[in-house]
């Protein structure tokens, strides 16, 4: 009797598995950018480098037939965790993780599932700051999680703009519309850090 509940159970929950992959892959948002990555010519300019280190993204990436696997995983982690502190971190964690899948994507020239991916990334960053600020306004003690949201915000910038570099000239509005992204999560974190009388990380990007 247990065997074959457990059966049935796992029949289920396989099932479920694709058919959200099936709901997941039909309401993404599709681009399309004329031209495959290249190597931006010209004058480059100096390269920034933010002392903040993104987790391994793992062997399966946003092209991997198993990556809605891995999504559907995320999404139930978050929706599992209770604890306000840790649902900011998760969030952190899967936009470095989606941001650096999106730049090896974007080397491999899968230009449109690499913006998509990208995308995702900020806005799961943008979600770690709307919870850290949520949880300071609960008397949460968020003070080191901004400082450490405040560096990963200016990692982002950086890579996103080693993205704009290999992106196609069709798809770099688009790029620099996302960094709004990260200068709002820099800013937010900065002030909390500020009101805390605290020294937030310094942003070498101009206009921050």
């Amino acid at each position: 009797m247990i065997r074959r509940i457990a059966v049935i159970l796992s029949t289920l929950i396989f099932a479920f598995g694709i058919l959200f992959a099936s709901v997941l892959r039909s309401s993404s948002v599709r681009y399309a950018f004329s031209e495959p990555a290249k190597q931006a010519s010209g004058e480059k300019k100096d390269k920034i480098e933010i002392d903040y280190t993104f987790a391994y993204y793992g062997p399966v990436l946003p092209d991997h037939p198993l990556w809605y696997f891995k999504v559907l995983r995320d999404k139930l982690w978050l929706f599992l965790t209770t604890n306000p502190g840790r649902k900011a971190e998760l969030n952190l964690l899967f936009a470095d993780k989606r941001l650096s899948s999106s730049k090896v994507l974007f080397e491999r020239g899968k230009v449109e599932l690499a913006f998509s991916t990208a995308s995702k990334a900020e806005k799961y960053l943008e979600q770690a700051d709307f919870q850290t600020n949520k949880n300071k306004e609960k008397g949460m003690e968020v003070s080191e999680f901004a400082a450490k949201l405040a560096k990963a915000a200016l990692k982002h910038r950086q890579v996103l703009e080693e993205i704009l570099n290999i992106a196609p000239e069709d798809a770099k509005p688009k790029i620099i519309e996302l960094e709004n992204y990260p200068k709002n999560v820099y800013k937010s974190a900065r002030d909390i850090l500020l009101s805390k009388g605290l020294i937030p990380p310094k942003s070498p990007f101009e206009g921050d």
